[in-house]
C-alpha cells in the first residue's frame, strides 16, 4: 500500500488519535482496521492510502482531524471530539470544500466532461465525559434558516458515534485500535479524578503492563504524555474562553443592554454559559424593559422557552 501525504501545518499540535490514525508508523494498518470496522468489510491487499491535510480548516492549535481516500474511490473525513458540537456538518461542509479544491486542480474545473470524484463520508468520534447517545446523525439542514418541509438541495451528514467504554458501541470491538486507545483516555480520566499527580504518565504505564497500545507507549510514551498534555491544555483553554465569553456578555448586557451584550461571541458565550447564569441574565434584561419577543430574538431562542424561564422563577416587572 502507498502512503501519501501532503504538507503539514507545523504549527499545529497532532493528538494522540491523529498520531494514531495519521503519523505513526502503525497509521496505515490503523486507517485500514477503522476502515474496515465502519463498512463492514476487508479492503484487499494492495488497497491504497492517501492522507489529506489542510492547513487552518477547522483547527486552531491542536489538530483532531483526520482525511483520508482509499483507493482514491472513498475519501473518509474522520474528527475526535470531548465535546459535542452541532456545528460539526458546517465544519465538515468547509473542510470537504478545501479537500475537493486540492483534489480537482484550477483548469480542471472547467471542463466540459464530468469529473470523477471520491465519495466522501464523514464521522465524529465522542470521548467526552458528559453524557451523550450512543450513536447519531447530524445534518447539515437542521441549521438551515427555513425549514421547506422538502430534501435539502445541499445536505451534509455527520455520523456521531460515542467510543466511551461504558457505550460499548460494536465498532471498538471491531476495530482494535480505536477500542485501545479509549482505553487509554478512560484510564486517565479516572487517574483525573482520583486526583493523581501525573494522571496522564501514570495511566501510559497502566496502559502497557495492560498490553493497550503496549508497543506504541514504549516506543513513543513521552511524546504522547506531551500530546495529552497539550489535549488538555486545549480544552481547558476552550472552557475558560467560552466561560469569560459567558461573563463578559452577561455584564455588557447588563451594563449596556442586549445589542451590546449580544455581540458575536458573546451570543456563544451566554447560549454556553451555565444554565443558572443564563436564566439570570434573561431575568435581568427583563426587567431592563426588554420584552419576551425580543429577548427570544436576540438569543434564537422560542419565544415559549422564554416565558417558561420567567414564569418558573414567578418574575414580575
Amino acid at each position: 500500500m502507498d502512503m501519501i501525504q501532503t504538507k503539514e501545518n507545523r504549527e499545529v499540535k497532532n493528538s494522540v488519535f491523529i498520531d494514531l490514525f495519521c503519523y505513526d508508523r502503525t497509521a496505515e494498518d490503523n486507517v485500514i482496521s477503522l476502515y474496515n470496522a465502519l463498512h463492514e468489510e476487508t479492503l484487499p491487499e494492495g488497497t491504497r492510502v492517501e492522507w489529506m491535510q489542510l492547513d487552518n480548516v477547522i483547527y486552531m492549535t491542536l489538530r483532531n482531524d483526520v482525511a483520508f481516500q482509499v483507493d482514491g474511490k472513498t475519501m473518509i473525513f474522520a474528527e475526535h471530539q470531548s465535546t459535542i458540537n452541532e456545528n460539526m456538518p458546517l465544519r465538515s461542509f468547509l473542510y470537504a470544500g478545501r479537500a475537493y479544491e486540492q483534489l480537482v486542480p484550477d483548469r480542471g474545473r472547467y471542463r466540459k466532461k464530468r469529473i470523477a470524484l471520491p465519495y466522501p463520508e464523514f464521522y465524529t468520534f465522542y470521548n467526552g465525559k458528559e453524557k451523550y447517545i450512543k450513536e447519531t446523525m447530524l445534518r447539515l439542514s437542521d441549521s438551515y434558516k427555513q425549514d421547506r418541509n422538502s430534501e435539502a438541495m445541499l445536505e451534509l451528514i455527520v455520523r456521531v458515534i460515542n467510543i466511551n467504554l461504558e457505550e460499548q458501541h460494536e465498532i471498538l470491538e471491531k476495530c482494535p485500535i480505536l477500542k485501545e486507545y479509549s482505553q487509554l483516555m478512560a484510564m486517565i480520566r479516572d487517574n483525573q479524578c482520583q486526583g493523581k499527580k501525573d494522571a496522564y504518565k501514570i495511566a501510559i504505564q497502566e496502559c502497557i503492563s495492560q498490553g493497550i497500545l503496549k508497543e506504541y507507549l514504549q516506543r513513543k510514551g513521552s511524546e504522547v504524555c506531551n500530546m495529552l498534555i497539550a489535549d488538555y491544555n486545549y480544552e481547558l483553554d476552550m472552557e475558560v474562553q467560552r466561560e469569560e465569553a459567558r461573563e463578559e456578555g452577561f455584564e455588557e448586557g447588563r451594563m449596556a443592554g442586549m445589542e451590546k451584550g449580544m455581540e458575536e461571541g458573546r451570543v456563544e458565550g451566554i447560549r454556553e454559559g451555565r444554565q443558572e447564569g443564563r436564566k439570570e441574565m434573561i431575568l435581568k434584561v427583563y426587567s431592563d424593559g426588554k420584552t419576551i419577543a425580543e429577548i427570544a430574538n436576540f438569543l434564537g431562542e422560542p419565544v415559549e422557552e422564554i416565558e417558561k424561564i420567567i414564569n418558573s422563577c414567578e418574575w414580575r416587572r
